[in-house]
């Protein structure tokens, strides 16, 4: 078997795109103008097409009351409510709100555990999308050390 320069050019290129892939996937998928809104309301607005959210007591919200660095508080979402498509949190006050979102795939336990940014003390919101509807719960954590700048 002779290895040629254009056999080894041919491969490297097919390696390439291969390892990009799931990159540009990824990418794809990002809701960027959530991300980047300035206010809780718009962020939830670009995301979920509006910010009106039903109160739910099927959420579990768990936060710390006193976050001594805003750096990493952590959080934990999870719900009772069925056909859960999405989990995402919402920092208010945080110069952008939208902290994190999570698809949720069909049949997946919708329970997720994450630590956030958080520049000052802020309501925190979870929110989840059904097919019947935006659901939410939200406490706030007590920020002594800020972990956003700007």
């Amino acid at each position: 078997m002779q290895i040629t320069k254009r056999t080894i050019i041919k491969n490297g290129l097919a390696i390439l795109t291969l390892a990009s892939l799931p990159r540009i996937l990824l990418a794809a998928a990002w809701p960027q103008k959530a991300f980047s809104q300035p206010a809780a309301s718009d962020a939830l607005t670009a995301l979920l097409g509006t910010d009106v959210t039903t109160p739910s007591d099927r959420i579990d919200l768990k936060l710390p009351a006193i976050a001594e660095n805003g750096a990493v508080v952590p959080v934990s979402v999870n719900t009772t409510l069925e056909n859960v498509e999405s989990i995402s949190i919402v920092v208010k006050n945080n110069p952008r709100p939208m902290a994190a979102t999570f698809e949720i795939p069909s049949g997946t336990l919708p329970k997720i555990t994450t630590r956030i940014k958080m520049g000052e003390t802020s309501d925190v919101i979870a929110v989840i999308k059904t097919p019947d509807g935006i659901y939410s719960a939200s406490g706030e954590v007590k920020v002594t050390i800020g972990g956003c700048g700007g």
